[in-house]
């Protein structure tokens, strides 16, 4: 049997971001000054250290001025919202991007509806959420890594999704749901699959494109996947490995690759696969911001 063709996230991202370095160029001509993405930080989780490091490096990569504000575990709901709307009111930032999650004592709600609307790169706002839910795409900062699975997706079938049944596991708002509404605008057939789901894996099974987005280590297994169909795995968990020594760890996804690469026709790599494009669309969300901020035309990058 034939194993899967792996979808390169890396160098996809790639192609993008280095479309984006290529307009930034133009933008700042026009606009004298480069976009600029401020990024925070609350506390020291290391994988949302990590997070932000590659964030702020790939907005220099591109030509964009990157700010981040690392402020302590402890910091008071009020602080935050005072920073918020400093860089709300800030003329010279563009895009607001505060790291998820925050301590238990910060409510994550109150703080993605303060982020004003047009610099929501994220694209968590309920404006946003709502704009992308009526199919405007002009105006809505669409979410990354549910952009990042329909452009992945068509990397292997190419851009024409039409008919296609695609079979979302997970509802999260971040990720289930608007990656949903934007394979809906790919005229896919959707079926969100969550675990209240009854008969899961026949469900799956009937997908020529699988998202999982569920947050549970390699809970999608070969036997579920439709021989030759479309695996997007978006799932980042850290599991032990003791092979590699006492106390190592390694990173998997929501699907059991070695079982579901015997059978798809595509599948992501994790890492390698929708991390980087998640990285490469911010900074696309970043430069469209600024664009629409400062009145410059821009094209479409991804």
């Amino acid at each position: 049997m034939t194993e899967a063709t792996i979808i390169d996230g890396k160098a996809i991202a790639a192609r993008v971001t280095d479309k984006i370095a290529a307009q930034t160029e133009n933008y700042i001509r026009e606009a004298g000054a480069p976009p600029c993405l401020a990024v925070v930080l609350v506390g020291e989780d290391p994988a949302s250290a990590v997070y932000v490091r590659n964030k702020g490096r790939t907005a220099e990569k591109v030509g964009f001025k990157s700010i981040q504000h690392t402020l302590s575990i402890d910091t008071p709901e009020s602080d935050l919202i005072a920073l918020i709307n400093k860089l709300n009111g800030d003329p010279a930032v563009n895009g607001i991007l505060v790291q998820l999650p925050l301590p238990a004592h910060i409510d994550a709600t109150r703080i993605i509806e303060l982020i004003a609307p047009e610099k929501d790169v994220d694209g968590f706002h309920p404006i946003n959420v709502g704009r992308l839910g009526a199919g405007d795409f002009i105006k809505a900062l669409i979410p990354c890594t549910p952009a990042g699975c329909v452009i992945l997706a068509k990397s292997a079938l190419g851009d024409n999704l039409s008919g296609l049944h695609t079979v979302i596991i997970g509802r999260s708002n971040i990720v289930g749901k608007p990656a949903a509404q934007l394979f809906l605008a790919e005229n896919c057939t959707v079926t969100i699959a969550h675990s209240k789901t009854r008969d899961i894996e026949d469900v799956v099974h009937r997908a020529d494109i699988v998202v999982a987005a569920v947050g549970r280590a390699e809970m999608v297994k070969g036997a579920w996947i439709k021989p030759g169909a479309t695996v997007i795995d978006v799932g980042i968990n850290r599991i032990a490995a003791p092979e590699k020594g006492e106390g190592k760890t390694r990173l998997v996804g929501d699907v059991d690759f070695a079982s579901a690469a015997a059978v798809a026709g595509y599948i992501t790599p994790v890492p390698g696969g929708v991390g980087p494009m998640t990285i490469a669309l911010l900074m696309a969300n970043t430069y469209y911001a600024a664009c629409r901020q400062n009145g410059v035309s821009h094209l479409i990058i991804a």
